[in-house]
This record gives C-alpha cells, sequence and structure tokens, in this order.
C-alpha cells in the first residue's frame, strides 16, 4: 500500500512539475511591443516585428485622459469593431502618466495598423510581421 501511495505522489508531482515547465516555456516566448501616445499622436509610427506572441505595453505620456489600444489587420475597415484584433486592446484604459498591457496577441505575417479612438490618432500608424 505505501508503495502505491508513494507511486502517486510521484505521479501526481511530475504532472504539476511539467506543466509548470510549459507555462514557464510559453510565457518566455511571449514579446512586449512598447508604444507611447502623446496628445495626439503615437510617438513610434512604423515598427517591425517577426512573427511570434506579443503584448502591448501601452503608456500615456501627458495626455490629460484615458487612451487605448486599436489593433487592425491592414485592409480591414477600422471604424468596425468586429474587425479589431480584441486580445490587442488594454486590459483597462490608460490613465495619464501610467502604462496598460494587452494580453498575449500571435501576431502573424503581414501589416497591421494601429490607433486609439480615445486619443484620437490617426490609422496610418504601422506595425509590420515579417
Amino acid at each position: 500500500m505505501k508503495k502505491v501511495i508513494a507511486i502517486l505522489v510521484l505521479a501526481v508531482g511530475t504532472v504539476f512539475s511539467t506543466n509548470a515547465q510549459d507555462k514557464m516555456m510559453k510565457d518566455a516566448a511571449v514579446k512586449t511591443v512598447a508604444l507611447e501616445q502623446t496628445s495626439g499622436e503615437f510617438t513610434q509610427k512604423q515598427i517591425t516585428v517577426s512573427e511570434g506572441t506579443y503584448v502591448f505595453d501601452i503608456t500615456n505620456n501627458g495626455v490629460g485622459h484615458d487612451v487605448g489600444f486599436v489593433l487592425v489587420k491592414k485592409g480591414k475597415d477600422v471604424s468596425k469593431p468586429e474587425n479589431h484584433i480584441q486580445t490587442a486592446y488594454v486590459t483597462k484604459p490608460v490613465k495619464t502618466g501610467m502604462s496598460q498591457t494587452s494580453k498575449p496577441t500571435k501576431l502573424e505575417k503581414g501589416e497591421y495598423v494601429y490607433f486609439c479612438p480615445l486619443n484620437p490618432t490617426s490609422t496610418d500608424n504601422t506595425l509590420i510581421v515579417k
């Protein structure tokens, strides 16, 4: 009976250890794209990254009101929320002097546009994924 319990404890411990390692490996693969907004614009107009999973870190640098972040595949109508890549939204509005991040967002090769409807910024900011 002791051997059965010992084997069961070892098996459960191995499963938890493997799951923790998998999560750490997945988290390590997530990269960050940091973008800054000032009054009426993003300071970075074009960014090039490789394919992968990204978190968007949006900073509100003296805008004076909350800002947000919207990412859309280039060529799609940016005014339609169904075209927005919703995982790229910041998790809550970004207050002046603060930063907020999005959820992890998988980006495939292509071009995307990003903007802030709250600031508002132009919709010609480009994210290129190679």
